[in-house]
């Protein structure tokens, strides 16, 4: 009887595994964004810097610059949840264990500290699908920018 009692607490310490895997795999992707964002913004400030621009293009820059700063956040908030989820995930799997060694006194701690992991992971998303579309929008301004120029250059407006 202890060895199925044994093994049925393996398993369900097991279980938020498959949550911390996720969580992970999303973490990673926001670590990569991060520092894609980090590298743009690097490089407006350089071309706000050392360009010679005239106030229209200033303000292109600084709305920019904003963008990735507001990104930048987004990403800091969906990591910090993902850390949350984590934790949440590994104390799910301990208060597991816990509750067995303990005759099951904890309740539903195990439980709520899963739902609390789901609920971070989700709200992770939200800011990391929010980061997404915001990257995607300033993508397109960027290239309607260049397309513009483009097109000025080809009909002689511009040199």
């Amino acid at each position: 009887m202890f060895q199925n009692t044994h093994y049925a607490i393996l398993t369900a310490m097991l279980a938020p595994a498959f949550f911390l895997t996720a969580t992970a795999s999303l973490l990673m992707s926001a670590n990569n964004r991060l520092a894609r964002v980090v590298d743009r913004l690097r490089g407006l400030l350089r071309e706000l810097d050392e360009g010679d621009l005239d106030a229209a293009q200033v303000e292109r820059m600084d709305r920019l610059i904003n963008v990735q700063r507001r990104r930048s956040n987004l990403v800091l908030r969906g990591s910090q949840l993902l850390y949350a989820a984590i934790s949440f995930f590994v104390g799910t799997s301990l208060s597991v264990a816990i509750d067995a060694f303990l005759n099951y006194r904890l309740g539903s701690l195990p439980t709520i500290l899963a739902v609390l992991g789901v609920l971070a992971m989700f709200a992770a998303s939200i800011n990391l699908s929010r980061e997404s579309a915001m990257a995607v929008s300033a993508l397109n301004e960027e290239m309607d920018h260049a397309h513009g120029r483009a097109r000025a250059k080809r009909r002689g407006d511009v040199e």
